[in-house]
């Protein structure tokens, strides 16, 4: 009994003596929930006003080259013709940025530390991180329908870059309407509640 003792004993301070690793991804303390606190509280499900995407899209056109945008004046006539461009009907998700420009589902928004998650309703492919632990893109990401995408806080609004979507996303004003991107692609998004049951999101 004695030698197994002696045994116990030797392994236990063994074991001791190797150093503690950090955690790769710690888990959030209590300070991180408190200044999540401080934070403007937007969480929840946010349903889109499709007339205002309608009036976006008309009035606010993006700033196409001549060769876009002689092809959207074209899928916009078809459109009007009731002969709209299928862009969306190959079962791929409508991704970045179309998803924020023409959804017509509702979208929920959660809040934890380090990250703000949106997560749409329509299908399963509507998920969108946000990350605001201060981590940068990857040098090299690998691409995907939303992107990888980092924000930080100015005041009350979450400035938001993203970076690594696919090319076969669509730079869309309507489900009719759009190009795709060059596989280059760079997102500014700036959202922040414009009043209390009003979230804007700018691109």
């Amino acid at each position: 009994m004695r030698y197994i003792a002696l045994l116990l004993a030797i392994s236990t301070s063994v074991w001791a003596a190797e150093p503690e690793k950090p955690f790769i991804n710690p888990p959030p303390a209590a300070r991180d929930w408190a200044d999540l606190a401080k934070l403007p509280d937007w969480s929840g499900v946010w349903n889109p006003k499709i007339t205002d995407q309608d009036a976006q899209a008309r009035t606010n056109m993006p700033p196409w080259n001549a060769k876009a945008a002689a092809l959207v004046a074209h899928q916009l006539a078809e459109e009007k013709a009731g002969r709209p461009p299928p862009l969306f009907v190959n079962c791929l998700p409508g991704a970045m940025p179309a998803w924020m420009l023409v959804t017509h589902n509702a979208m929920e928004i959660l809040f934890t530390p380090g990250r703000v998650t949106l997560l749409g309703e329509s299908d399963g492919n509507r998920l969108r991180r946000i990350y605001t632990d201060g981590r940068a893109h990857p040098d090299d990401p690998d691409p995907t329908f939303h992107g990888h995408s980092i924000g930080h806080w100015e005041g009350d609004t979450l400035v938001v870059d993203t970076v690594g979507v696919v090319p076969q996303a669509y730079i869309a004003i309507s489900e009719a309407a759009g190009v795709p991107n060059n596989g280059d692609m760079r997102i500014a998004e700036r959202i922040y509640l414009a009043s209390k049951d009003i979230l804007h999101v700018e691109l």
